[in-house]
């Protein structure tokens, strides 16, 4: 755990731990160092740095797309570093996962793209046969409802704005049914308003599904209104810890090793 306090309710549920976690590729870079950390159900955290900082790299050693070469991920109740497959793929229905770039199938409807998050939840013939139940499509219409883009379900996806792309990311995430929700970048090719509620809508989620939400970002205005609590990254160390609405220039400028520029923040939205 941090040197630094949190704030977080200690009866939360601890869903991530990271036990002197390192990660280093095989060029020789390493991306995190003895990283020590606990995430909590409910929780809506924002991990800032500087590219090449370990941002990505957290959040992808949650859902093993990247491997700790020492230490641990505690996923779950679950150490996932020597995980079996098996038990990787039972762990990976529990975490969503949204992208920068949507990762949507483009020429396919919003609907069939919602419907994906149900793969891992389906028979092997049902999902190679794409054969969906009512339950799957009432849940997926429910998860378009949730982020307010339900008009859009049988429109194809190519066909929609960034914002609403992202929008139907996140509804396939929550379809399925997650306890981890990670978003990388999520925000970083959207105009400011688009932005901003996007931050919102995730945000909202956290609270209601009562989901642990990590949020990379690169927008340090952003992080100080949404975060319930920073997690800043400088050369793969974590160098502050705590909640984002008491956070100074001065922690920003420890986390980037120099003053805060214009384009480390995203704007305003407009209301």
């Amino acid at each position: 755990m941090s040197d630094v306090s949190t704030g977080v309710a200690a009866k939360a549920a601890t869903l991530v731990s990271f036990e002197n976690t390192s990660v280093t590729y095989p060029n020789g870079f390493t991306a995190l160092t003895d990283v020590n950390l606990e995430f909590h159900e409910g929780e809506f955290i924002v991990v800032v740095g500087l590219s090449g900082a370990g941002k990505s790299t957290l959040i992808r050693t949650i859902n093993r797309l990247v491997a700790p070469t020492s230490g641990d991920v505690n996923v779950l109740g679950t150490p996932i570093k020597n995980i079996s497959d098996a038990h990787l793929r039972k762990t990976r229905r529990r975490i969503g996962m949204i992208f920068q770039n949507y990762n949507l199938v483009r020429r396919s409807s919003v609907l069939a793209n919602v419907l994906t998050g149900r793969l891992g939840d389906l028979p092997t013939w049902r999902a190679l046969l794409g054969l969906y139940t009512k339950s799957d499509t009432d849940l997926a219409i429910k998860c378009l409802t949730r982020v307010g883009i339900l008009d859009k379900a049988y429109n194809r996806a190519d066909q929609l704005s960034g914002g609403q792309q992202q929008r139907v990311a996140i509804a396939r995430a929550l379809a399925q049914q997650p306890r981890i929700l990670l978003a990388d970048e999520p925000v970083a090719s959207l105009d400011p308003p688009t932005a901003h509620q996007v931050m919102r809508d995730l945000k909202a989620l956290s609270r209601e599904e009562g989901l642990l939400t990590i949020v990379n970002l690169h927008f340090v205005d952003m992080a100080m209104e949404y975060a319930d609590r920073v997690i800043g990254l400088h050369a793969g160390t974590v160098v502050y810890d705590g909640p984002g609405a008491d956070m100074t220039e001065a922690d920003f400028e420890r986390i980037y090793q120099r003053k805060i520029r214009p384009d480390d923040m995203r704007g305003a939205a407009e209301h």
